[in-house]
């Protein structure tokens, strides 16, 4: 059967139309797709379709593995409703719409830090436009395999100073939204992998998260580590769950010694809070 529109929702809430979308049988598909969690502002949600199939989330092409694995990333602001289209290996097509729910950011007033690190002087945009870049070169290198399969855990054991979305006022002036877990540790704490991976990314001073490793845990998915004091990894590195990759410190911006935990999935930002309850289908 060829390509057809999207499937009806009237009538569903979201739990209901979740469970619509995992349940209802394809008349498209040999083998459907199935999803593993609730798409949701912030998260990371894992699929899976037949070997072979090539999948795209509002147009944007999701790496697939070998398997039919894939993971769905919905940013901060994700719009209400996304489109999941899967194209299988023999041509047909199913468009699932999915319900992204919505949720609520803490504001976090953060005072005393140094003008200069709160509006940094036009004298420093050329390097933090070049650590920018730096990041975005890393998010782009992906690869086709799932790392991560046997779970993400906390980076380092510390209290939460900091949480993913909170719309930060730093002196008084309201900027970005956080994009990461903040881990208070001492400094010289040991940083762990949250999961097996490969090192994409290691930075010694970058102006705002100073000491930096990003981690590509496959398929898009990545996490990063700021602020260390120490970095034990070089890049390309394959590292393990739990393997030390480095000290806590309070490198770059910082009002004291915590582990910055971000992650992202192509160029979106995610609660790394959410990697720790991800699933397979």
């Amino acid at each position: 059967m060829g390509p057809r529109g999207p499937r009806p929702l009237a009538g569903l809430g979201g739990a209901q139309l979740f469970a619509f979308l995992l349940t209802l049988p394809s008349l498209a598909l040999a083998q459907p797709p199935q999803l593993a969690g609730t798409p949701e502002q912030g998260a990371a949600v894992m699929g899976r379709a037949a070997p072979g199939a090539r999948v795209t989330l509002d147009g944007t092409a999701v790496p697939v593995d070998g398997a039919g694995r894939f993971v769905l990333g919905f940013g901060r602001d994700a719009a209400a409703t996304a489109e999941l289209k899967v194209l299988g290996p023999g041509g047909a097509v199913e468009r699932m719409v999915l319900e992204v729910k919505p949720r609520q950011w803490p504001v976090q007033r953060i005072d005393g830090l140094p003008q200069e690190k709160v509006t940094p002087p036009a004298a420093l945009l050329a390097r933090i436009a070049a650590d920018n870049k730096a990041i975005a070169d890393a998010r782009e290198r992906q690869r086709p395999e799932a790392d991560f399969l046997g779970g993400f855990r906390l980076p380092v054991q510390g209290t939460v100073s900091g949480v993913f979305g909170s719309q930060r006022v730093l002196n008084g002036e309201a900027k970005a939204p956080h994009s990461g877990l903040d881990l208070a540790a001492p400094v010289g704490t040991p940083v762990h992998a949250a999961a097996d991976g490969v090192v994409s990314l290691v930075h010694p001073d970058m102006f705002y998260t100073g000491e930096t490793v990003m981690i590509d845990h496959g398929l898009g998915l990545q996490t990063v580590y700021a602020h260390m004091s120490r970095i034990d990894v070089k890049p390309g590195q394959r590292v393990r769950q739990g393997e030390a990759i480095g000290a806590v410190g309070a490198t770059g911006r910082a009002t004291g010694p915590h582990l910055h935990w971000g992650a992202s999935w192509l160029d979106r930002r995610l609660d790394p809070d959410t990697l720790l309850r991800l699933s397979q289908p």
